[in-house]
């Protein structure tokens, strides 16, 4: 080895993310859905109209390299700030850093707000006058639907891209970039290359700080080649994180959803824990111990779902170790709380009916009769208002379309609170019986 050694041009005080991080538009890998040529986000750093927006992604995939390239095409003030660590205070501060800046150069300033969903309701609320009043250009990064997490007054005077993770052809891509800036002739097998993009599970930043890592690790051993080995040896512990799209990554969701539809907590637990050990994104298993609680508990406890959810929404708030306690509880619950499918297959038949029908209208006593036009075309005629009815049921009615044949998709199991439910759903349909006779 020279001199120099293996990694001589390493810039210790700057991460090699930020080394990497894109300068033009064309540097730029992933989103060609947004940045391919006539793309919404290519068009508009062309033509040099750009509106406040909404970058929202998964974690890694370039909305912070996104906004600060706006800033630059623009010749506008880069003004960043995080919602997690920014207040009310932080955002009066950077109005005046704005107003500042158009005072003195005429120059527009571009806002970037990382994490924007943290954000409550009021600070939110503060920025909508200046994004109005055209002091700044809004951009808001979030990895959560902004649908949901972003104020609809904010929401509306922004545009919404959504952002994807990167391929592996793409995270191959930045893999080669790492290493012309930092091999000094390192190599890296092939197995071990695609061991190590796996591992990225679509997240740029993740695939370089790994990289940055496994540098130093091979620098430090006196390794000029980078194979299974020493990938496992070097960086074991790292690597037991998962790809989100590998075989590995399946069998063990596979084997934690069977262990809690298949009623034994210790082993769903067991695998529960594995998945997090690897590195599993908590988040992730939370939406699957929901889809759980949905698909194979269902109206047997509908508590499950509850619980669920309610986990989910403890780690989003308190993070680790009180979240993931949070989440196990749940995994424990769902494996002992009474299974049932039906609501689930219910849902999928009846989709999949609706899918395939044709149109058919509402009937005329079940539709709404708002206006006296209404009413005299027939609208709600002869509606049987069910609390009015004997055991609120309008025995015998009709709520299916008039062209159509009831068809009937869910059958209660007879386990846990939904054997009530069909007890309930067999009385009634007597009653119907009874009342059809009647006829």
């Amino acid at each position: 080895m020279t001199d120099r050694g293996l990694f001589a041009n390493k810039e210790p005080d700057a991460p090699l993310a930020e080394r990497l991080r894109p300068k033009t538009l064309n540097d730029v890998v992933g989103q060609s859905h947004l940045l391919g040529e006539g793309k919404p986000l290519r068009l508009a750093f062309s033509s040099g109209k750009l509106p406040s927006m909404i970058l929202w992604g998964p974690p890694g995939v370039g909305k912070t390299t996104l906004a600060r390239l706006i800033a630059n095409t623009a010749d506008a003030e880069f003004i960043p700030l995080s919602a997690v660590l920014s207040g009310v205070k932080d955002i009066r501060e950077a109005v005046e850093r704005a107003e500042l800046t158009l005072q003195q150069s005429g120059r527009r300033t571009i806002l970037f707000v990382d994490e924007v969903h943290r954000f409550n309701k009021s600070q939110q609320d503060a920025f909508l006058p200046f994004v109005e009043s055209g002091l700044f250009t809004f951009i808001g990064a979030t990895t959560e639907n902004p649908s949901f997490e972003v104020n609809s007054a904010l929401l509306s005077r922004a545009q919404v891209f959504v952002l994807e993770a990167l391929a592996e052809n793409e995270l191959a891509v930045l893999l080669e970039r790492a290493l012309e800036l930092e091999s000094g002739g390192l190599v890296i097998e092939q197995e071990a290359r695609e061991q190590i993009l796996g591992y990225a599970d679509g997240d740029a930043r993740r695939l370089l700080n790994f990289l940055e890592g496994l540098f130093n690790a091979a620098h430090a051993a006196g390794v000029n080649e980078v194979d299974m080995a020493f990938l496992q040896s070097a960086m074991a512990s790292r690597l037991r994180r998962f790809d989100k799209g590998g075989e590995a990554f399946y069998d063990q969701i596979s084997a934690l959803h069977k262990s809690v539809r298949g009623s034994n907590p210790d082993a769903a637990l067991y695998w529960f824990l594995r998945m997090l050990d690897g590195g599993a994104d908590p988040l992730y298993l939370a939406r699957r111990i929901v889809r759980m609680a949905i698909e194979d508990i269902g109206l047997a406890d509908p508590r499950a779902q509850e619980i669920a959810s309610s986990a989910c929404e403890i780690y989003e708030r308190l993070g680790s170790p009180e979240g993931e306690l949070a989440l196990s509880n749940a995994v424990i619950y769902l494996a002992v709380a009474p299974k049932s499918n039906a609501a689930y297959m219910a849902y999928n038949q009846m989709k999949a009916l609706v899918a395939q029908d044709k149109s058919r209208p509402v009937p005329l006593h079940l539709r709404n009769a708002p206006t006296k036009l209404m009413k005299n075309l027939g609208y709600g005629k002869e509606y049987r208002y069910a609390h009015d009815e004997p055991e609120a049921y309008a025995a015998g009615e009709q709520y299916f379309p008039d062209d159509m044949a009831p068809v009937r998709v869910y059958d209660p199991t007879p386990r846990g609170l939904e054997g009530k439910i069909g007890e309930k759903l067999a009385h009634l349909r007597e009653l119907d019986r009874k009342a059809r006779n009647k006829q």
